[in-house]
């Protein structure tokens, strides 16, 4: 370049031209304004000019406010502003409406763990939605008990049962009152304080003096309801310290202390154990005389299996109770006996010799006579906690080899339709099977998805690990079972099961009447004929809904029980209080029965309102029920393997 001496403004343009250098967007506008030719106009403005400069000074307010997106002009915009060419309103329109332009509104943007949220809160929303439902259901149940308490009190009070119809009492199990224990923790469960004081204080009040006066009673049926129900009114209205938080319910704060209830209950069984030192053998006597102290074989001399082999849970607890180690010493002698004697393939015949000790016939069936001996196989070792771990494992054991013989000998499905059912062997592995299944049948789906997961949930257990292929099985076997036992509900004109079922299968002729309901898919696969279509109230399919229910998590089985409620609302209510047995399910409307059992307030009913309550309340690794639904505690020594 020559030394000639550039004009002041060429100098100082060509300076800022310096890449080297930042040059202020201000300085460029200025320069560029004072280098165009509008220098020798400035004093003739023109409206367009006006506008020119309002936009430029627009366009720098922007720049100002919006820094993060701004870019410095083109060297073609300069050029334009200075030659007043026609691209600089084009080119700086453009680049004015680029920044003016608002951007799209875009929804809010979440976390992932937002969006997790989210979701959860309309599950939960959903699940609060669904278990408000089932709570108005479960007060359903619930005014039920209450229903049928009232009838009982009203016209049967102190009677074993109630006569509903006819509107009063009959004693049918010993005259101790048995509908009045049966319900008491029942009342305990769903909080009813005036039946709970009602009950207690009857008991507290007749209940030694029956017991002292009394006859002849069934050491089974006493057991169970009577025994069985003090013992678990002891426990729930907190006769064992710090038990609270197992059973998640309020202690009961009406009626009686607890050591009233155990303090019958030990009079009760001290008389009850004369069944089993009145025996030559382990195989106690099926008849006692309270008063007298003594006791005797039935008419026939023979005892039922499943009898002497439903007693130990309670005996057991009492033993815990007490402190004295004779009334669970007594009744597991017969456990252990049974031990040892032959079976088929861990199946047993239904009837039992207490005069030999031995096995008489060859029935083998899980109906009546022969179904809570399988029950009571896990049960009892379930109760004792490690303890049955280390010295019951022939308990679990025998349930075990039972289950693989039920499987293999016993499990049918039937014909069109494919329907699961568990069959007779009336003259044995050697003779023909029958395809008869009663609705007593109908607990061996608790029993086997309780023995599967031992309590907990089938998810808890898969994700431990603790679930063999045995117990799969088992468990696919209780759901399938389940199914079979709700549809022969659904099958019935009533919606109520009949007391016995048959199956049509291929090669049998056990071709007879259906249960009237001609819109069930399984119309064709079950028979019920006309002496078993009576229905008795029974449990046995809502204690297994109930149980599945807690294992499975399946809403399904909720649904299925509430169906089943619904009916017996339907049929079996009576007006002036109760609710009566029915003679045909078949029909409708059912001719009624005149019969309310005890069982329907001391388990139907409480398995339903518990079908409907929540999962942690009385759980099923913490306690186990009776034959009879009534919960004792699990031994808390250690944690079981």
């Amino acid at each position: 370049m020559s030394s000639k001496v550039l004009p002041y403004s060429m100098r100082d343009v060509a300076y800022d031209n310096d890449k080297s250098r930042h040059r202020s967007f201000f300085k460029v506008i200025a320069q560029a304004l004072v280098t165009s030719n509008t220098r020798r106009d400035c004093l003739r403005w023109s409206t367009g000019k006006f506008l020119l400069l309002l936009m430029i000074g627009g366009l720098t307010c922007l720049m100002l406010t919006h820094k993060s997106s701004v870019h410095f002009p083109s060297e073609g915009f300069l050029k334009g502003v200075a030659n007043g060419k026609d691209n600089l309103l084009k080119e700086g329109t453009n680049k004015i409406g680029k920044l003016l332009r608002r951007p799209p509104r875009l929804p809010p943007r979440l976390s992932p763990d937002e969006l997790v949220g989210n979701s959860n809160s309309t599950l939960d929303s959903n699940r609060l939605k669904a278990n408000q439902e089932w709570k108005s259901r479960q007060a359903k149940v619930r005014e039920a008990f209450i229903h049928a308490w009232s009838g009982y009190k009203n016209y049967a009070m102190g009677y074993d049962e109630l006569m509903p119809l006819s509107r009063r009492g009959v004693d049918s199990l010993g005259g101790l009152g048995a509908t009045v224990v049966d319900s008491l923790d029942t009342a305990m469960i769903m909080g009813i304080d005036e039946i709970i004081s009602e009950a207690g204080n009857w008991i507290e009040e007749h209940l030694l003096e029956r017991i002292s006066e009394k006859g002849q009673v069934n050491l089974f049926e006493t057991t169970i309801r009577v025994l069985g129900g003090l013992l678990s009114a002891y426990h729930l209205s907190g006769g064992e310290p710090n038990s609270a938080g197992d059973i998640r319910l309020p202690m009961a704060q009406k009626g009686p202390k607890p050591e009233v209830y155990q303090r019958i209950a030990r009079n009760l069984a001290d008389r009850l154990l004369s069944a089993f030192t009145s025996s030559p053998t382990a195989i106690p006597f099926s008849d006692v005389v309270l008063r007298d102290r003594s006791a005797h074989p039935a008419p026939d001399g023979l005892s039922s299996t499943s009898e002497v082999s439903t007693l130990q849970l309670e005996f057991n607890y009492l033993s815990t109770i007490t402190g004295d180690p004779r009334y669970g010493v007594e009744a597991m002698k017969v456990l252990e006996h049974l031990k040892t004697l032959p079976k088929v393939e861990g199946l047993v015949p239904i009837y039992i010799s207490p005069q030999s000790g031995q096995f008489s016939g060859e029935n083998i069936r899980l109906g009546s006579r022969g179904d809570s001996y399988y029950e009571y196989l896990i049960k009892v070792w379930l109760q004792q906690g490690s303890d049955g771990d280390r010295h019951l494992r022939y308990l679990y054991d025998m349930y075990e080899e039972a289950m693989k013989g039920v499987k293999h000998l016993l499990v049918r499905k039937s014909l069109p339709k494919g329907l699961v059912f568990v069959g007779e062997l009336p003259y044995g592995s050697n003779g023909a099977f029958s395809p008869k299944m009663d609705h007593l049948v109908c607990f061996l789906p608790g029993t086997l998805a309780l023995g599967a997961t031992k309590g907990i949930t089938k998810k808890k257990a898969l994700e431990a690990n603790l679930l063999t292929l045995e117990d799969m099985g088992n468990l696919n076997l209780a759901e399938d079972l389940a199914k079979t036992c709700f549809e022969m509900y659904a099958v019935t004109s009533t919606g109520l099961a009949p007391e016995i079922a048959y199956f049509h299968i291929e090669g049998a002729s056990n071709d007879g009447p259906d249960g009237g309901n001609r819109s069930s898919e399984y119309i064709n696969d079950i028979i019920i004929k006309h002496a078993d279509r009576h229905n008795l109230l029974r449990p046995e399919t809502v204690e297994s809904l109930f149980v599945l229910h807690r294992i499975t998590e399946d809403p399904k089985y909720r649904q299925w029980g509430w169906h089943i409620f619904e009916a017996f609302e339907k049929y079996t209510k009576v007006d002036s209080g109760g609710y009566t047995s029915l003679d045909d399910v078949t029909t409708v409307p059912p001719h009624k029965r005149d019969k309310m059992e005890t069982f329907f307030l001391g388990e139907t009913l409480k398995y339903l309102y518990l079908l409907f309550e929540d999962d942690n309340v009385l759980p099923l690794d913490k306690f186990v029920f009776n034959t009879e639904a009534h919960p004792l505690p699990i031994k808390k020594t250690t944690k079981m393997a």
